[in-house]
């Protein structure tokens, strides 16, 4: 279908839907009311928008399905104890002396198998809290580890963002995953370096040598390998298509590796309690995909991609930049990985494509939206200052150091797969 919606009107949908988001309207509804005022201010007629809309809609039905089926593992990994038991495992193992790099890897271990970003910070948000009471860091410091490692975590999870990155390039979940393990491994030890350059800042010299609250209540906790086993699994299942030629879809994997890991813990009398905790955690996530589908429908038959090509075109700058700077520009602007993917993957993946391979193209554009998907009208701006106690002043303070972590993924994926393969 040609474009038959202006780049003015496609931009003002936009603007509307992260106003009414930012003025706290339930931002499924901000969505679709910023594509259908985006699509009659654009030049559609009302018949037009509408079909634009539910045909945007409809294109992501098969990425919502799968996010509601990854609610088995995630329900499971939070609700057994399964994710704490990780997180305190990692901790434990590395110590006080090294108490920032466990913290930032804990999150960084939670969110790669399947954890959602914020939940995994706020999984972990106890154990730093504990820490940093006895060590002396303040909440400042605790949240840019937590947040490092969330950002490194979300490049190579199988969370909805990286669904909707696949789907949109069409590329095996699998190999998009690991096709950033090394900028996640990059942002990890740039989180650990960004905190120790900043230490001496934020240490409360009164923090307490008391071993009393170490959050590590593991009497009713599964065993490490139990924990782990679910995961595992996920990842094998992934992993043989590429490795032997047998697809088997995350629809399939993720449900099955949550089943395996809750029988492996002994849990499964607790099978039913864990999947509708699951589903209720999917399901803001599904309608607000709901509504992120219609506004990508007016974007997508819109002459916004164009507009964005030509202006590369105009600075000189490569093609395969838009990769980047589209996932960047999205995440930001919806304040959300997950939508800022699925908008610009479905509205730029074939421009991306022309120039450069699907796998480089999803990489590039999947790294660039957790960049600024932490910005104060998106959901874990607000969640995680609530699981460290800060304000949202103290909050704003922290937001160029953890963007910089997202900035420094992003520009090593591009490295990588725009100026080195």
């Amino acid at each position: 279908m040609e474009p038959i919606i202006s780049t003015t009107g496609a931009l003002i949908g936009l603007v509307v839907a992260i106003l009414l988001i930012i003025l706290k309207v339930t931002p499924a509804y901000s969505m679709i009311a910023g594509a259908l005022l985006g699509g009659l201010l654009g030049g559609g007629t009302l018949t037009e928008t509408v079909e634009l809309m539910i045909t945007g809609a409809q294109g992501i039905m098969p990425t919502i399905l799968r996010i509601v089926t990854a609610g088995v593992l995630a329900g499971i990994l939070m609700e057994s104890g399964a994710a704490t038991r990780i997180a305190n495992t990692i901790v434990k193992v590395f110590g006080e002396k090294r108490a920032l790099l466990a913290i930032a890897l804990s999150t960084l271990v939670l969110t790669a198998v399947g954890v959602f970003g914020d939940v995994a910070v706020i999984t972990v948000a106890p154990i730093a809290l504990a820490l940093g009471e006895r060590i002396g860091y303040t909440s400042f410091l605790l949240l840019l580890a937590l947040m490092g490692g969330e950002k490194a975590g979300m490049v190579i999870s199988p969370n909805p963002q990286t669904i909707a990155t696949a789907e949109g390039f069409d590329l095996d979940l699998f190999h998009l995953m690991i096709s950033n393990i090394i900028p996640a491994l990059v942002g990890l030890v740039a989180t650990v370096f960004l905190c120790k350059l900043i230490e001496k800042k934020h240490i409360n010299k009164e923090g307490s040598s008391s071993e009393e609250g170490t959050a590590e209540n593991t009497g009713e906790l599964p065993s490490i390998w139990a924990s782990l086993l679910g995961p595992i699994v996920v990842v094998i299942l992934l992993a043989i298509r590429p490795l032997f030629g047998i697809e088997v879809d995350p629809l399939v994997a993720l449900p099955v590796g949550g089943i395996v890991g809750v029988i492996a813990m002994g849990k499964t009398r607790n099978l039913k309690s864990y999947l509708t905790v699951g589903l209720e955690k999917m399901m803001p996530v599904a309608v607000l995909l709901v509504g992120t589908g219609t506004l990508a429908g007016i974007i997508e038959y819109s002459n916004f991609q164009n507009t964005m090509t030509e202006l590369l075109i105009t600075l000189n700058l490569p093609q395969f930049l838009l990769a980047p700077i589209a996932g960047v520009a999205m995440a930001g602007a919806t304040g959300s990985a997950s939508t800022g993917a699925t908008i610009a993957s479905s509205t730029f993946s074939s421009t991306i494509v022309s120039s450069i391979s699907p796998l480089a193209g999803g990489a590039m554009l999947h790294a660039g939206t957790i960049a600024l998907d932490n910005l104060p009208h998106g959901s874990i701006f607000n969640a995680t200052a609530g699981a460290m106690n800060m304000s949202v002043k103290e909050r704003l303070k922290l937001l160029p150091y953890e963007s910089s972590i997202g900035f420094i993924i992003v520009i090593v994926s591009t490295i990588i797969y725009g100026v080195i393969l």
